[in-house]
């Protein structure tokens, strides 16, 4: 079995369940009841941020319960499991779990701060988004520094705000952005936009990765879900089961893709870097060789680059995530074996916790030694510049 012990793993994909207090103790006293709180309604907690209820959703902390018990009401912190929102509770949990390091991805602001990119008052906002980035890298993160990688949020609504917080989290020790999967949805102009050259710009200057996390534009994929409504004032809510959407949530990021590969940015930005969170690599063989095909053909009568090919330019400047992809693993070499990374999901839904270490031995089981090295540990630290 080629998973050892030596073999440490970095999870570039798990999450935090925020605890209240991280906007109660940071936020202006003034502001505390417009800022986000939680209020019990109906035997359950749920987050009030100016004058909009917002639900814990309860797929989002279901580590260590059984699927028959998983629901999408909100749930009580109680319910949780304390590695959901206490930092040093959650390294006892990756212990357990034979986890070295993890990247946590917010949940109430959403994974991009979608929620402060909704919200009518923007200057509240902006110190909400805040008060996240300076309780993640200072105090979650500061918990333990060799066990969690810093990670912050941006104000979308604004790019010039959102180049003056990457750099700002940056000298705090942030090392990636979690920027959404496409802001279109978010009513932002789209990737092809120059609009976001100045966070492009300060990404490039401070070796900032971009963490495009499935799902963090709003975006919810499938037919059925397209005429979805669920804000107050206007819920239109879809017939078919969730099930669908979590099934095809990965195509979002091939939307990305292949947006970012068509867009001139990655020729414009060399040392861009985009890290595809918990989308799959199985299907990353399929859509390069597929651009790679439209790009011969089509290229002629478009504003598109003659010279670099789609997949030369993905290999350069993306990095792809899995969680359990046998099929992905099967066919890493056609994805690029140094851009491979492992993610563990803890306390998601489809995680394997505290079962991540041996799951993650069987699916690696035919993988040669160096390759387990580098899927599990060596490429995140390389992305990250986390070393050990």
């Amino acid at each position: 079995m080629p998973l050892q012990d030596h073999h440490q793993i970095v999870s570039v994909d798990d999450h935090l369940i925020e605890h209240p207090r991280v906007w109660q103790d940071r936020l202006p006293a003034a502001l505390r009841e417009r800022g986000p709180r939680i209020v019990e309604a109906s035997g359950k907690h749920v987050w009030h941020y100016d004058g909009v209820v917002y639900p814990t959703v309860g797929l989002n902390a279901v580590a260590g319960k059984p699927p028959e018990e998983w629901a999408l009401d909100p749930v009580r912190y109680e319910d949780m499991i304390p590695g959901c929102y206490d930092p040093a509770a959650r390294v006892k949990d990756m212990d357990l779990d034979g986890i070295q390091a993890a990247l946590c991805f917010p949940s109430f602001p959403g994974f991009g701060g979608g929620v402060f990119q909704r919200a009518q008052d923007k200057d509240l906002a902006l110190l909400c988004l805040q008060a996240w980035n300076d309780f993640h890298i200072e105090e979650w993160c500061g918990t333990a520094p060799d066990r969690f990688i810093p990670l912050a949020i941006v104000p979308t609504w604004d790019p010039e705000l959102a180049a003056a917080e990457i750099r700002r989290t940056a000298a705090m020790g942030a090392r990636t952005i979690s920027f959404p999967d496409s802001p279109v949805p978010l009513g932002l102009p789209s990737f092809h936009n120059e609009h976001w050259e100045p966070l492009w710009n300060a990404c490039e200057e401070t070796g900032t990765v971009l963490s495009l996390h499935f799902g963090s534009g709003s975006y919810v994929p499938g037919f059925s879900f397209a005429a979805t409504r669920a804000i107050p004032g206007e819920v239109v809510l879809p017939d078919a089961p969730f099930a669908v959407a979590i099934t095809i949530f990965s195509t979002n990021l091939m939307w990305s893709a292949a947006d970012l590969l068509f867009s001139g940015v990655l020729q414009r930005h060399p040392k861009l870097q985009f890290s595809l969170a918990e989308g799959g690599i199985g299907w990353i063989p399929y859509i390069i060789e597929r651009a790679d095909f439209v790009w011969e053909r089509h290229r002629y009568y478009q504003p598109i680059d003659f010279d670099t090919r789609p997949s030369d330019l993905f290999r350069k400047h993306f990095w792809g995530c899995f969680i359990d992809d046998e099929f992905g693993v099967e066919n890493r070499h056609k994805v690029g074996i140094d851009r491979i990374m492992l993610e563990i999901d803890y306390p998601h839904s489809d995680s394997n916790w505290p079962n991540s270490r041996k799951r993650a031995a069987e699916v690696l089981a035919d993988v040669p030694d160096d390759e387990v090295t580098k899927i599990t540990e060596t490429n995140a630290r390389t992305m990250l510049r986390f070393p050990r």
